[in-house]
C-alpha cells in the first residue's frame, strides 16, 4: 500500500496515459464523497464530472438503504444507478424506483440474534424494511446516527411484520469493532456482519456485500472489475475494494480499510477522491 496521494501514481495502479484510465469511478457516501455535512465540495464535483466527461460512469455505492439515500441523490443531481443498503438494493435515482431488492430471511436473522445475544447478552436493535419507502424501525436504547428518519417500536415482534433488508446492533459496553467480531463468531456461518459506521454494526444475507451489488450494477454499465477505482472509508468497503481493480481509501478511513487499500487519499473533508481523480486526469 502507498503513501497519501502524491504527484506520482501509487505502485500497482494504472497510470494516466493521456485518457482517464477507469471506466467506472464507484464511492462511498458517509465519510468519503460526502462532507460532514451531507454535501459534495465543488471540487469534487468538477472531478466527477471530468471523469465522466472522459468517458467514466460513477456510481454511488452506500449502506444506506434507499429510503436513506435518495434524498441526498437528489440534493446532489445524481440520476445514475446507485447500489444501496451493503449491495441488497440496485436504485434507479433518475427514474426514483427500485431495480433490484434482496431480503433478509427473517427466521435466520432471528436465530442469529439469538446466538449473539447468547454470547454477548442483550442488545439494542433496529432494521430497515424492504422498499423505496421502507421504514426504518428503532427499538429501545438504539442510538440512531445523525438526522435520519426512524419509526419507533417496543415489541420486538414488530421488526418480523414485513420484509426486511438488513438489522442494526448495538451493545450497551462493547465497541463497534468488539461487536462486530463477537457477531460473526456466533453468527457467522448463517448471516453476513458488517461495522459500516461509528455505531453502525449490520446483519445482512449470507453472501450479501457491497461487492455483490457493485457487480450487479457494473454488469448493467456494460463495465468489469478491472476498469473500476473504488474509494471508501470503512470495513464494510473491503469487499468494494477487493473487487475493483483499485481501491482508494480516504485519511479517515477505518486502519481495517487502509490495510487491504492500494491507495491512501485526503480526507472526505480535504477533497480526497478530487484529489486522485484529477492526478489520473493529468
Amino acid at each position: 500500500m502507498t503513501g497519501t496521494t502524491g504527484s506520482a501514481a501509487p505502485t500497482g495502479s494504472t497510470a494516466p496515459t493521456g485518457a482517464f484510465p477507469y471506466k467506472l469511478v464507484a464511492t462511498d457516501l458517509d465519510g468519503t464523497l460526502l462532507r460532514s455535512d451531507d454535501t459534495v465540495s465543488e471540487r469534487t464535483r468538477e472531478a466527477l464530472a471530468a471523469a465522466t466527461a472522459a468517458g467514466a460512469a460513477h456510481l454511488v455505492v452506500t449502506g444506506r438503504a434507499a429510503p436513506w439515500t435518495r434524498h441526498i441523490l437528489d440534493e446532489l443531481g445524481y440520476e445514475g444507478l446507485a447500489v444501496c443498503g451493503q449491495g441488497a438494493q440496485l436504485y434507479d435515482a433518475g427514474a426514483h424506483r427500485l431495480l433490484t431488492s434482496v431480503t433478509l430471511d427473517r427466521q435466520v436473522a432471528g436465530l442469529a440474534l439469538a446466538k449473539i445475544e447468547a454470547e454477548v447478552g442483550p442488545l439494542a436493535l433496529a432494521a430497515s424494511r424492504d422498499g423505496i419507502d421502507g421504514d426504518v424501525l428503532i427499538g429501545p436504547g438504539y442510538r440512531v446516527q445523525g438526522p435520519l428518519r426512524a419509526v419507533p417500536f417496543t415489541d420486538v415482534s414488530e421488526l418480523w411484520a414485513a420484509p426486511l433488508i438488513k438489522m442494526y446492533i448495538q451493545h450497551p459496553d462493547l465497541t463497534d469493532d468488539e461487536l462486530a467480531t463477537a457477531a460473526r463468531v456466533a453468527a457467522g456461518g448463517v448471516v453476513n456482519v458488517v461495522m459500516a459506521g461509528e455505531g453502525i454494526v449490520e446483519i445482512l444475507p449470507l453472501g450479501l456485500s457491497k461487492a455483490t451489488g457493485l457487480s450487479l450494477a457494473a454488469r448493467r454499465l456494460g463495465v468489469k472489475a478491472a476498469d473500476t477505482i473504488a474509494f471508501g472509508d470503512m470495513p464494510n468497503d473491503v469487499p468494494m475494494f477487493a473487487w475493483s481493480a483499485h481501491g482508494v481509501a480516504m485519511a479517515n478511513a477505518h486502519e481495517e480499510l487502509k490495510a487491504v487499500a492500494d491507495e491512501l487519499t485526503l480526507s472526505n473533508e480535504e477533497d480526497g477522491i478530487a484529489v486522485v481523480l484529477e492526478r489520473l486526469l493529468g
